[in-house]
């Protein structure tokens, strides 16, 4: 019997599913995270799922993955499941029945992950699963989005695992950034208060807003000492969410977009990522105080903009 046809005495006519399955730790073993996208073609509907744990790893993930995704399904569907591990799929489709037969354990010895391999048997024995490897980071959109909300799920888990300087008292230094751009060239200025005492950084550049966002960040962080707790205060939603949610999963790409596109201005996100690594930085939302903290800067980011 092929792996896409159903078992004997299972009805072919139960609803159809397809899901896309990811999971990851970053580092590994570390904080992991996975993803789920369910397709239902009958009704056009689309379903995500997510979730992580502070200390795991890749394997435990992707097996993670898939039961969440069987889990979630209330009645006895034929489930189209994709994935990019190979882990997993060799592992339910030719491995799986000899650790059942030898007590869940490997002809060498103990079987890891034993916990899930279980549940995954149990689930996938209530549907008709059809198991199938797709290559990751290939354009495949589903998949891709799937990657999206683990690599969302660790971020969250990393945050989770080191409470972010406002969580855990005053940080040591606050940064203020505002950038003023116009035709292409502009200038930012940035605001440093630590211990007690202020200084302002500024320059220009040639580039776009962001791009000028970026650098501000950068050469603010390069400049304090490493290990300190850092909250970074901007009204670039492009700089805030870049650091926070999407420089892991740019990184695991290879520097590439969710769309397969290079990440624009690479050598200055990578750059960021080294200060933020060797600190302990935060990315608050604005409130009044800070939003006039910004206001402040205006004229010293249109004077340096204007040289």
């Amino acid at each position: 019997m092929s792996e896409s046809e159903p078992p004997p005495g299972q009805s072919s006519k139960a609803p159809t599913v397809t899901v896309y399955t990811d999971g990851g730790a970053d580092p590994n073993p570390g904080p992991g995270g996975w993803g789920v996208v369910l397709l239902h073609p009958a009704s056009g509907r689309v379903e995500e799922r997510s979730g992580g744990e502070p200390r795991t790893t890749n394997n435990r993930m992707e097996l993670t993955a898939a039961i969440c995704a069987l889990e979630a399904l209330k009645e006895r569907c034929r489930v189209h499941l994709f994935t990019d591990s190979q882990y997993l799929r060799r592992g339910v489709t030719e491995w799986l029945p000899g650790w059942a037969e030898r007590g869940w354990r490997r002809k060498a010895g103990e079987l890891q992950n034993a916990d899930l391999w279980r549940r995954l048997a149990e689930l996938a024995a209530r549907h008709e699963v059809r198991w199938e490897w797709l290559k990751g980071h290939a354009g495949n959109r589903h998949n891709e989005r799937a990657d999206e909300l683990a690599t969302a799920a660790i971020a969250e888990q990393r945050l989770r695992r080191s409470p972010s300087p406002s969580a855990a008292g005053p940080p040591d230094a606050e940064v203020f950034l505002r950038v003023s751009s116009s035709a292409g060239r502009g200038g930012w200025a940035a605001l440093i208060r630590q211990t007690g005492q202020e200084r302002i950084l500024s320059g220009s550049a040639a580039g776009s807003a962001g791009y000028l966002d970026l650098l501000a960040a950068t050469t603010a962080l390069e400049s304090l000492p490493p290990g300190l707790s850092v909250a970074v205060y901007t009204g670039s939603d492009y700089l805030r969410h870049g650091a926070s949610r999407w420089l892991d999963g740019w990184r695991r790409r290879g520097w590439t977009t969710q769309e397969r596109k290079p990440v624009l201005y690479r050598d200055l996100w990578e750059r960021l990522a080294a200060a933020i690594a060797a600190r302990r930085v935060d990315w608050p939302e604005l409130d009044d105080r800070e939003r006039a903290e910004l206001d402040r800067l205006v004229p010293l980011a249109r004077q340096a903009a204007a040289g």
